[in-house]
């Protein structure tokens, strides 16, 4: 069968089917699933009044299904890499599936939902087939539905999902039609040289070249005007924090030693909390000079070293590092899915235990990581691992695990409450998956005016997130009576 001239980025496969080359970047997240850390995101929608079974297959048929990535499997080669090959046996009913309504056993409905959705972020998704499935329980005994989503790492990262998943509300926009896919990968490859190579590569070497016997000939020639003083300043500026953000990465020293860190299981327990008003954070963050973003790791903090105080560990001079995610794309172009953000490395002083210190040290380590390559060097990594044989890429990102306790996530929701098959979506909810031996995902999600913070842990080294999670709003009340207590103008609010 003649299915035309083949590219560079797409070939027959024997059974007639044309396969994309999985990028280095997804490649890479795909083989980081371990026994212990399944590289899964996965998240909970709470919908009222309760929606069916066939509602939910009828509008995933119609809107997610134009994704067409998710009709694809990965077939892996050990030697090229991933592809994408489209699933001929693909049916939705193997991917949109029904879960008994969950006994209550004397539980109250949250809990019983939060030992599921654990017990699911354990469980790996087929290989043979789509890497995402979505399970509804329609009735949650109280007249709503909870729809839980599955959805592998290497499909796409946490922004490409959020504009996947507001395409499939009530209203949500199509995806745009899909350019050829030779012109994707050309596109793909000058994103990654201007987004890491050259920072790495041209910014470096004149930065180096600016230094030790080079530094009089490229003062001479700025001097002389050959070349532009202000450019050429700028761009040694930014060759030299390249230089510098290599260096303190290689460099970095593990973080302070507590329960939280050490070898994590495969059994995984949850928990969320979304009693805090987004309103509330901002009036907390206007009057303390800080952002929404540094009020609310401060209080994650806090509620961490708290937890670990209740535990007999004094957390006085602690401090643990999170990987934070970057976003690194256009937002515009988050339909596009796959793997397009970096990590930086921020440092939690959870041994501070007076609220406004810590929210100023966390103010300042956030300041610190503005304009750092960091992000973009971890990028960088990812898509050199996305080459390597498994072995060999599984030691070198260890390098992101061993320095840190926790990946975080701070993403802006919508607004207003979504609809779904004509139902409101009251409640979001979305944990982040660990790499390595990390033993802890944090989310922090704006939704309809509320903050949802959620929690992800090793069950061996943390078996009751919901104790940290408890201390959250208090930590952040502490703040809020500060707050009040501040003078204000004539024109506050």
């Amino acid at each position: 069968m003649s299915l035309g001239r083949k590219n560079d980025a797409s070939e027959e496969t024997d059974l007639g089917q044309i396969s994309e080359r999985m990028s280095k970047v997804d490649t890479a997240w795909l083989r980081m699933d371990t026994e212990a850390n399944l590289m899964m995101i996965v998240g909970v929608w709470s919908i009222r009044p309760g929606i069916t079974l066939a509602a939910l297959r009828e509008r995933v048929a119609e809107r997610l299904l134009q994704y067409p990535r998710f009709r694809q499997k990965v077939v892996e080669d050990s030697l090229a890499g991933a592809q994408w090959v489209v699933d001929r046996d693909f049916d939705i009913a193997r991917h949109v599936v029904a879960e008994v309504p969950l006994p209550l056993r004397g539980q109250g409905r949250d809990e019983v939902l939060r030992e599921r959705v654990g017990e699911l972020c354990s469980q790996p998704l087929d290989p043979a087939h789509p890497l995402w499935q979505f399970q509804l329980i329609e009735d949650m005994g109280d007249g709503s539905s909870a729809l839980i989503a599955r959805i592998h790492h290497c499909i796409a990262d946490g922004i490409a999902l959020i504009a996947v998943m507001l395409s499939i509300t009530d209203g949500g926009k199509a995806p745009p039609r899909r350019a050829p896919r030779a012109a994707e990968e050309h596109h793909e490859a000058d994103w990654l040289l201007d987004a890491f190579l050259r920072p790495m590569t041209n910014m470096t070497v004149k930065a180096i070249g600016l230094t030790g016997s080079g530094l009089s000939k490229g003062v001479d020639a700025m001097m002389s005007g050959h070349t532009p003083m202000d450019s050429s300043l700028e761009m040694a500026r930014m060759g030299y924090q390249a230089v510098s953000d290599v260096a303190a990465f290689a460099l970095m020293p593990d973080d302070s030693h507590t329960r939280l860190k050490g070898k994590p299981g495969a059994k995984k327990t949850v928990a969320w909390d979304d009693s805090l008003a987004l309103d509330e954070v901002k009036v907390v963050g206007r009057a303390l000079g800080a952002s929404i973003n540094d009020v609310l790791l401060a209080c994650a903090a806090g509620a961490i070293g708290r937890y670990l105080a209740d535990k007999g560990e004094d957390p006085t001079g602690k401090e643990i590092r999170a990987m934070v995610p970057v976003n690194l794309r256009p937002l515009e172009q988050a339909w596009q899915l796959g793997n397009r953000f970096g990590l930086v490395p921020l440092v939690l002083p959870i041994g501070i235990a007076n609220p406004v210190e810590r929210l100023f040290a966390v103010r300042a380590r956030m300041n610190e990581l503005k304009g750092s390559f960091q992000p973009v060097m971890a990028f960088g990594l990812l898509s050199v691992a996305g080459l390597l044989i498994k072995p060999v890429q599984h030691a070198m990102l260890n390098i992101f695990a061993k320095k840190a306790t926790a990946v975080m996530t701070n993403v802006p929701g919508p607004a207003e409450a979504l609809k779904f098959c004509g139902s409101t979506v009251e409640k979001v909810m979305f944990w982040v998956p660990q790499s390595g031996d990390i033993g802890m995902g944090v989310s922090i999600l704006t939704y309809a005016g509320r903050v949802q913070f959620g929690l992800i842990t090793d069950t061996g080294l943390c078996p009751d997130p919901e104790a940290i999670i408890a201390n959250f709003a208090p930590e952040f009340e502490k703040l809020l009576l500060l707050a009040l207590m501040m003078p204000w103008g004539p024109d506050a609010d």
